[in-house]
């Protein structure tokens, strides 16, 4: 589904599920189990429960991943931010701007969030997670990080089991419902998977989009920067124009169905697609390909929708609302250092593989010329 109303009627119609016991191919083991989107589909999260079992795995997390959490996060990242910039500062004329910020960011922010601590653990969680996204690598590959992952998540429960902390995944280990009800472990590892990528892998590639999507539009930077438009505009603007999951799978129809003049048969997979709704010219007019940040209709199916909405939203644009400003403040003289940017080899992530720019730092534009 690429059009913005179908996608949105897709996500709320009753008859279509994302628990692949409603997938006809699932059901008769077509789909082997070193498949390249095998995380994507057999897990026990979120992404793969419906209807009663949703809400319960849903109101469990939101008890950890409550808003004041997010909040008090601000200060940690804003000093993040600066002392990333001073790195950059000190680097010379040219970095790779996602792994010199926009990786470093998240990074630190999920990790400090969940209590992993340890640069290595670190390191581990985001190659792991980069596979999962990854839709090149070899079966082989796919199979052994499906079953490397939820070991790994494993053991950083079990080790915040013996030493609790004041962080999410030590939340997610207490949090229970009013008649006591809780994640099973299954579904707790499996619950930090899929928010811990998000928190990262995502946010990662909205700040690249972001700047990319400004450096390639001077004349949109130039709004932000003189005050006819704010930030916020540019954060809403890159959600819908370059969104960093452009298509989730998967979605299945638990009996015969119709959409906006489709027929979809019962047990057929449906791939639901954000980063195409976001740019559907039915929704947004003839500019809906245009990079515009003062465009009126600021709303998109980036985060998705209703009852599925990302509970990761408002960290993601608290990050992004402290990353864009300071960035353009230090560097206002920063501009893509190539134009052959290499897209993410992934039907999920949307981004580049690197962001080569030059910096113009403050310091650099007040030193004194040579000689």
């Amino acid at each position: 589904m690429t059009r913005h109303s179908a996608v949105v009627e897709v996500l709320a119609h009753p008859s279509v599920k994302k628990n692949p016991k409603h997938w006809r191919a699932w059901r008769a083991g077509e789909i082997p189990p070193d498949w390249q989107l095998i995380s994507w589909v057999a897990n026990e999260n979120m992404l793969a429960r419906d209807d009663a079992d949703h809400t319960r795995l849903r109101k469990l997390v939101s008890k950890a991943f409550t808003p004041r959490r997010v909040e008090q996060l601000r200060e940690r990242v804003g000093d993040l931010v600066g002392s990333l910039l001073d790195a950059m500062a000190a680097s010379g004329g040219e970095v790779d701007l996602k792994e010199a910020l926009a990786r470093p960011v998240p990074m630190t922010v999920t990790a400090d969030l969940f209590g992993v601590h340890k640069r290595a653990d670190r390191d581990e969680l985001a190659r792991l997670i980069g596979l999962i996204l990854d839709q090149t690598i070899s079966p082989e590959v796919a199979g052994r990080t499906h079953l490397e992952v939820q070991a790994y998540l494993a053991g950083l429960v079990e080790a915040k089991r013996a030493e609790p902390g004041d962080d999410l995944t030590t939340a997610l280990i207490e949090a229970r419902s009013e008649d006591e009800d809780r994640l099973s472990e299954s579904e707790l590892v499996w619950t930090l998977i899929l928010i811990i990528g998000a928190g990262f892998e995502t946010t990662m590639n909205l700040i690249v989009n972001a700047v990319r999507a400004l450096l390639a539009h001077p004349d949109q930077l130039r709004l932000v920067r003189g005050g006819a438009c704010s930030w916020e505009d540019v954060i809403e603007e890159t959600l819908r124009w370059d969104t960093s999951i452009q298509n989730i799978p998967l979605r299945y129809a638990a009996e015969d169905l119709e959409i906006q003049g489709t027929r979809i048969g019962a047990g057929e997979a449906i791939l639901v697609g954000y980063g195409s709704a976001g740019r559907d010219p039915e929704r947004y007019g003839g500019t809906a390909h245009a990079f515009d940040i003062t465009r009126e209709d600021k709303g998109h199916l980036a985060f998705s929708h209703g009852p599925h909405y990302c509970l990761g939203a408002n960290l993601a644009r608290l990050e992004l609302g402290i990353v864009l400003p300071m960035l353009f403040e230090r560097f206002p003289g920063l501009e893509l250092a190539s134009d052959e940017l290499e897209d993410l080899p992934s039907i999920v992530s949307g981004g580049v593989t690197a962001l080569p720019v030059r910096l113009d730092s403050k310091e650099r534009a007040a030193a004194p010329a040579a000689g």
